[in-house]
């Protein structure tokens, strides 16, 4: 599972780098349609930014249990903390689309 470890460090650098981008205040990388609504953009990028950390811890952590999966159950424990942090990066990012755009589409 060294091959999966390494693509979810990748994977959380990349979420990593655009959380901490949007965070400052780069909200033009987030697609225009998603925050035609959005009056104040400081705060928007803030909680975006947020939810994009959410989905990078999960990639981390699941890369860190990767590089220990010995066993087809700790591999098997591993993607599904990646797929539970996916499902609370959802979670997260429908309520921040709902507070700030007034819903997700």
């Amino acid at each position: 599972m060294l091959v999966y470890s390494v693509i979810m460090f990748m994977g959380a650098a990349l979420f990593s780098a655009l959380g901490i981008a949007v965070y400052k205040g780069k909200t033009e990388l987030i697609h225009q349609y998603h925050q035609t609504k959005v009056q104040d953009k400081a705060a928007y990028g803030r909680a975006f930014g947020k939810v994009l950390f959410i989905f990078a811890l999960a990639m981390l952590l699941s890369g860190i249990m990767g590089l220990f999966a010995g066993t087809n159950l700790i591999g098997g424990v591993a993607v599904a903390v990646l797929l539970t942090g996916i499902c609370v990066g959802i979670i997260c990012l429908v309520k921040v689309q709902n507070k700030y755009n007034s819903g997700v589409f």
